[in-house]
């Protein structure tokens, strides 16, 4: 005989109404109450698939606030397409929330009343520890923890492939600017192009390696690393950014200087942001399908038990006018 929400009820000491609430996360319950009832359905063996058939599904994609401004960075905008499709495929409700560590994260979420939670990009260990304790299904997208499932390009091949490019055109000081090193994706593309080097038998220089300062915007931040690598004794002859908008800052310190690219300084971006094939000189760049990563979170977080925990996807290199002439 299958367990009801009854004998859940029973052994929790609560309402029927209230086992109800906790399964299907709504408003009016705290936490603990929340985590005792999930707790005895587990005990018991309830069947919380049920849930899914219901018609008022809701998810919950959550992005850390310096994630947001897509006229800024357009890339999470493109992975929201691709979740919203997901979504309308599943027949479930997608909600966006720009969020960070000092905002009541809990709180915001009960408004939405989500049956499922989709992060994008870079978060604290606070935040996903206490998004965790909510015990919703959930999934990450272009970011890493251990024990939870996630969805990422493949960052340390699309390092190596930027790299290897640029080491295949001549050039012996390939530079890297990164940011802030916190990010999943950031440290992986580095890797790659430590990889990338060593297997080309070429001596990794530290002072090749650049993070942007904290506290800047993307573009801001990948200006200043750009000074800091030109203002040494032999600058580099190439820059390998961490992303498009880093390597379109890049371009323009170029210009502004006075340095030709691709002849006097080759660049190469990630991500393939449309801005990227557009600019003044056209961006070499790493394209990653931005929407397939949406779609593949929302199906790691629906169909979660029937797929592996991590999904890394395929980057292309394409190759324009940054790093070869035409």
């Amino acid at each position: 005989m299958s367990v009801t929400i009854r004998d859940i009820a029973d052994k929790a000491g609560v309402s029927i109404g209230t086992v109800s609430r906790a399964l299907k996360n709504q408003r009016g319950l705290s936490d603990e109450t929340r985590r005792l009832v999930r707790r005895v359905a587990r005990e018991l063996g309830y069947d919380q698939a049920r849930l899914r058939g219901g018609k008022g599904q809701r998810l919950v994609f959550l992005l850390h606030r310096q994630h947001s401004s897509f006229a800024v960075n357009p890339f999470f905008g493109y992975v929201l397409h691709g979740v919203e499709e997901a979504c309308r495929e599943f027949g479930i409700v997608p909600t966006l929330l720009a969020t960070g560590p000092a905002d009541p994260v809990r709180d915001q979420l009960r408004l939405h009343e989500p049956d499922a939670l989709l992060l994008g990009g870079y978060f604290e260990a606070e935040v996903l520890n206490l998004l965790a304790e909510l015990e919703l299904p959930m999934a990450l997208i272009d970011y890493w923890m251990p024990g939870m499932p996630s969805v990422n390009p493949d960052n340390v091949q699309g390092g190596h492939l930027a790299t290897r490019h640029l080491l295949g055109l001549g050039r012996r000081r390939v530079a890297y600017i990164a940011g802030s090193l916190a990010h999943f994706s950031i440290r992986e593309r580095e890797q790659g192009y430590r990889r990338a080097l060593f297997e080309a038998g070429v001596l990794a220089d530290p002072d090749l390696e650049v993070v942007a300062p904290p506290g800047l915007d993307t573009d801001a931040g990948a200006a200043v690393a750009m000074r800091q690598l030109l203002r040494l004794p032999r600058r580099p002859d190439a820059v390998f950014a961490y992303n498009d908008s880093a390597a379109l800052a890049v371009l323009r310190v170029c210009q502004e200087v006075g340095l030709r690219v691709p002849q006097d300084m080759a660049v190469v971006g990630f991500d393939d942001i449309p801005a990227a094939a557009h600019a003044s000189t056209p961006l070499t760049t790493l394209r990653v399908d931005k929407e397939a990563l949406g779609r593949a979170g929302v199906d790691l977080v629906m169909r979660g038990p029937e797929l592996p925990r991590e999904t890394t996807l395929p980057v292309e290199l394409v190759v324009r006018q940054s790093t070869v002439v035409e």
